[in-house]
């Protein structure tokens, strides 16, 4: 049996994939949480083979979760599972240290082929974005090439930043001193061409919506 934490902050959604995979063969559910802080708390207490998370989680993101995972819990395997485009997300997420990231628009097939494959050692993509790198188009989208300037911390601290945190929030959940968030900062504006923060994170909000 595959042992299946899900962390999503939509009640919802975590109720949905409970009630799909209940009477799935291979798959056991163990447990159900709500933000990234919970994800590292239930870990170090109960064994997880895959952990199915949403990249966008409170407290913790999955992006920060993926870094914690792979330094103390390298046998637990991660997918994202978003509904943000994969086309700009995905790649980053398996820079990070992801084994696969899955739509929300999918169905419940393609998340159990998803989750079989990850736990077999494989990645998961979908064979669009497969097919995309494979002929070396790795993002065709504006925003895909928006994100492709940026390195997977850079994007981080981006996507933190878009979502309101201040220099003090991004260094504690990122593990890092407030000046090195200050010079991402910098880094940003400068790879992206603007010089200040309003217009940066406008920037980073349409380029999600291209």
């Amino acid at each position: 049996m595959i042992k299946l934490l899900i962390a999503d902050n939509h009640p919802i959604t975590r109720k949905g994939l409970e009630v799909l995979f209940s009477a799935s063969p291979n798959i056991k559910i163990v447990g159900s949480v709500e933000d990234g802080e919970a994800v590292m708390d239930f870990i170090k207490k109960n064994p997880v083979d895959i952990l199915l998370t949403e990249a966008d989680l409170p407290k913790l993101n999955g992006l920060t979760i993926l870094r914690h995972l792979k330094n103390d819990h390298p046998d637990i395997k991660t997918i994202i599972f978003s509904g943000q485009p994969e086309e700009v997300y995905a790649i980053n997420a398996i820079k990070a240290g992801a084994s696969g990231y899955v739509s929300k628009t999918v169905n419940v097939i393609t998340i159990s082929e998803a989750i079989t494959k990850v736990h077999d050692g494989g990645i998961y993509l979908s064979n669009e974005l497969t097919q995309q790198l494979a002929f070396g188009n790795r993002i065709g989208r504006s925003s895909g090439t928006f994100y492709k300037k940026l390195s997977t911390r850079e994007a981080e601290v981006l996507k933190l930043l878009t979502i309101g945190k201040k220099n003090k929030e991004i260094s504690k959940e990122l593990d890092i001193n407030e000046k090195t968030v200050s010079t991402y900062k910098a880094r940003l504006m400068r790879k992206l061409k603007v010089t200040n923060l309003v217009d940066l994170v406008n920037q980073a909000k349409l380029a999600d919506q291209l």
